[in-house]
């Protein structure tokens, strides 16, 4: 399979050589094909086929794994029965929806307890909403971003929104009264995070550094995209260009460990939070 993957990017390579320079001479394709073949023998050939498999075949059964688990967790839960106890709260409010909006995503109670907590929670979570827009936005036919910009959504702005504040969650966690609830799982996962999102700065900041940048643009991913969403299996190395590549690999890597790890962690909690809010908001009945 590796060797299929490199020699289809050998080929993308030479044909794009040969389309800039107008010409397609032998020595321009001998060069880029000499080239490619030193690139990708021996360890790197193998390096190739594990790159592969992280930006592509790992990408679907990561995201299946995620949806698969999330839609058992519902499962679970709808089947369990109601609690014990009583979830509602007192007194009731005029308009149970709102009320449940608004606990979901003002946090209200936080924000009289942790005024500072609070303050990175919803530059977090605004952030992240941002996060997964400008993600969406690589794809063909939503343009948030004009298509032939060189930054994606923000242009490295959002990645600050969520970098900053798991700076924040983590030292947080070190304290007395946080790390004595803390777990390893905890820990990792912010740390998981957190590199997460420092690779993908990384990717964001390279285009503003330079005049050439990580030669990496929206176009760019967005053909990585395409590629992922019609199922091409296309090997990504044909449309991501540039020595930083492996910024992209990792990124994605920490990205899937991600989908997978998230069914299990505390973070799943955003799946359930308005539906309980609902709950914790309807009128009380008697059992």
């Amino acid at each position: 399979m590796a060797a299929t993957i490199t020699g289809g990017a050998a080929k993308v390579a030479t044909d794009a050589v040969a389309a800039a320079t107008g010409t397609g001479n032998a020595a321009g394709v001998s060069a880029v094909s000499g080239a490619s073949q030193v690139a990708h023998t021996g360890l790197a050939l193998v390096m190739d086929g594990i790159e592969y498999f992280i930006t592509v075949p790992m990408v679907y059964l990561s995201v299946a794994f995620l949806l698969v688990a999330i839609a058992a967790k519902l499962v679970r839960s709808f089947r369990a029965g109601p609690p014990p106890f009583q979830l509602a709260l007192y007194p009731v409010p005029r308009h149970p929806l709102i009320a449940s909006l608004r606990d979901t995503f003002g946090m209200p109670q936080i924000l009289k307890i942790e005024p500072l907590f609070w303050f990175f929670l919803v530059m977090y979570h605004v952030g992240f909403l941002l996060l997964i827009l400008g993600h969406l936005d690589i794809l063909s036919g939503i343009n948030l971003v004009p298509p032939e910009s060189r930054h994606m959504l923000g242009a490295g702005a959002v990645g600050v929104m969520v970098t900053l504040p798991t700076f924040y969650f983590l030292g947080r966690r070190f304290r007395d009264a946080n790390r004595v609830i803390s777990t390893p799982g905890d820990y990792l996962l912010l740390l998981l995070l957190l590199f997460l999102f420092l690779f993908g700065d990384l990717m964001s900041w390279g285009n503003s550094w330079t005049a050439s940048g990580f030669v990496m643009t929206k176009a760019d991913f967005a053909r990585y995209f395409d590629g992922l969403a019609s199922f091409s299996f296309a090997d990504p190395r044909t449309v991501l260009h540039g020595a930083h590549y492996h910024f992209v690999v990792i990124h994605v890597l920490l990205a899937n460990l991600l989908f997978i790890t998230l069914p299990f962690t505390k973070v799943v909690h955003a799946f359930f939070s308005l539906p309980l809010n609902l709950v914790r908001r309807q009128p009380w009945k008697e059992s």
